[in-house]
């Protein structure tokens, strides 16, 4: 395994109803191409933004059906040694989902959740891809925000996995501190955290995926079957940015600069 750097969501995920209409429906929101890898588990489908892999997509499983898991995107957060990450969370109270497991030729992976009851995954790769503290790019994630129910619990669990440090705070007046996060010595950070509100069921992630114009986009997401849930509209420091649902129900959101 690689000495992977820690704390970083280097993989992401749909967990859909139908891969095929995953595949159609983001490719033509945000550009992405796809690609079907032929692994020792079977075949996996990848997005693509031009030749290099942008995120994957697989049919929800059933196990995970029948727990009730609705659809949903996965983000996979680095660690030097999956078994060991995995141990050290069920120490400080979150769950294990799915045990450590090896995908042969990629690397070892557990799904987890945190002790609110968020879901992600963490992730050793067998290989280093690409620089992983690169700035983002369009066709790319470029915010990771949780939705919980005590952020300040849920960033000293985070802190202490994956080494996760406080970064700029905002007011956000009725709906409380918005707490952005990054890793040691990191010149931006990766996304943000803030205690959901009341509308919100259940602890989650929501990652963002940077594209072009989001004012364009957010047309596109309903034309093409998608739901709107917030926005467009512009965040401190003049980015855009949009929350939505696909067509068969998983939340994800959009992002483009000021710039």
């Amino acid at each position: 395994m690689a000495e992977y750097p820690l704390g970083r969501f280097v993989w992401h995920e749909c967990l859909t109803g139908d891969v095929d209409a995953a595949v159609d429906y983001y490719g033509k929101l945000i550009g992405w191409g796809s690609m079907v890898w032929e692994g020792e588990m079977g075949p996996y489908t990848m997005f693509t933004q031009g030749e290099t892999p942008a995120a994957g997509v697989m049919e929800l499983p059933p196990e995970a059906k029948q727990g009730g898991a609705p659809h949903h995107w996965l983000g996979y957060i680095s660690t030097p040694d999956t078994d060991a990450t995995t141990e050290q969370v069920a120490g400080l109270g979150g769950g294990v989902l799915v045990a450590p497991m090896t995908i042969p030729a990629v690397g070892r992976m557990a799904v987890l959740t945190d002790p609110q009851g968020a879901v992600f995954a963490c992730y050793t790769p067998d290989t280093m891809q690409g620089d992983v503290d690169a700035p983002p790019q369009v066709g790319g994630f470029s915010w990771h925000e949780l939705m919980t129910t005590d952020w300040e619990a849920a960033f000293a669990f985070y802190a202490t996995a994956f080494g996760w440090e406080k970064m700029e705070a905002m007011d956000m007046g009725e709906l409380g501190t918005y707490q952005m996060f990054g890793v040691p010595g990191g010149e931006r950070p990766l996304g943000g955290m803030f205690n959901k509100p009341p509308e919100v069921p259940v602890p989650n992630w929501l990652f963002y995926a940077m594209v072009s114009d989001v004012d364009q986009a957010a047309e596109q997401i309903t034309a093409l079957g998608g739901t709107v849930l917030n926005g467009p509209m512009e965040v401190p420091g003049g980015d855009r940015v949009v929350q939505a649902l696909d067509p068969q129900g998983a939340p994800f959101a959009l992002h483009s600069t000021a710039s």
